[in-house]
């Protein structure tokens, strides 16, 4: 069942975006980051895993 938006024509508009292109940037960066530091496998998955939230969670403000 569609609602009908305020132009009374019954479509809904749906918005997609893609960023593959920023986020092959970032990861590929990321990855260079880990070799650049010469970082054991354990040692880079974790940078993978636990520093992006480590990163969200200073930005974000909700850790003071």
């Amino acid at each position: 069942m569609a609602t009908e938006d305020n132009f009374g024509s019954g479509k809904i508009k749906i918005r997609i975006e893609q960023h593959t292109f920023t986020a092959g940037i970032w990861c590929a960066a990321w990855l260079y980051t880990i070799g650049f530091l010469h970082l054991s496998f354990g040692k880079g998955v974790l940078g993978i895993i636990l520093w992006p939230y480590y990163l969200g969670a200073h930005f974000s403000g909700i850790t003071r």
